[in-house]
């Protein structure tokens, strides 16, 4: 009898435990519902510990906002940047002119103008500075569920507890932020392209 109830137990434990895991489909499913929607979300990937979002916003394509040069945007930081200007290679072995910001703990964000948009496009960036904000609101120090909260109206706190990077990337792939977390803070931001230039 001892045997059979140890065994019961046994069972009901196993089917506790299974009937708590999420997959990770059914998790990017659930927080698919949950986007906001000036963010346009379209698709929600769980690999791991990273949460890939494919975005339609412009807070993707552009963030640190729509400018139409380099200078504008330094102006509206009030930030003190050190600017480096040259022609770096990309993919394609295409010379392009872009310009580097610096900021002093060696954050940089590398960019040019466009001739198809006539607005500063994103190329490259690292951003550890807490003083280089997006144009979201997003900034490094910020907590986990802070950042979440930005592209989320809310959340299963149990489905973010272990994603350690969060990318939202444009729609088609072509650019994006990478959000790295370090335990409960965000340490990193970098911004991704594989822009063909033309």
């Amino acid at each position: 009898m001892k045997k059979t109830i140890l065994f019961i137990a046994l069972l009901l434990a196993l089917g506790t435990l299974s009937a708590q895991e999420v997959s990770s489909r059914a998790k990017a499913m659930r927080m698919l519902t949950y986007a906001k929607p000036e963010y346009m979300v379209k698709d929600i990937k769980v690999l791991a510990d990273t949460m890939i979002v494919y975005s339609l916003a412009d807070y993707v394509i552009y963030p640190i906002g729509k400018w139409e040069n380099v200078e504008q945007y330094i102006t509206n930081t009030q930030l003190q940047w050190y600017r480096e200007v040259g022609y770096k290679h990309y993919f394609d072995s295409m010379s392009v002119s872009v310009n580097t910001l610096r900021r002093l703990d060696d954050s940089y964000i590398d960019m040019y103008r466009a001739i198809t948009t006539g607005r500063v496009e994103m190329i490259a960036g690292k951003i550890t500075d807490p003083e280089v904000v997006l144009d979201n609101g997003v900034h490094v120090g910020m907590t986990k569920d802070e950042v979440f909260r930005v592209v989320f109206k809310r959340f299963p706190k149990s489905y973010v507890a272990d994603i350690a990077v969060l990318k939202v990337i444009s729609g088609a792939g072509e650019v994006g932020e990478v959000y790295t977390f370090k335990g409960n803070k965000l340490r990193h931001i970098g911004i991704v392209s594989k822009y063909k230039y033309y």
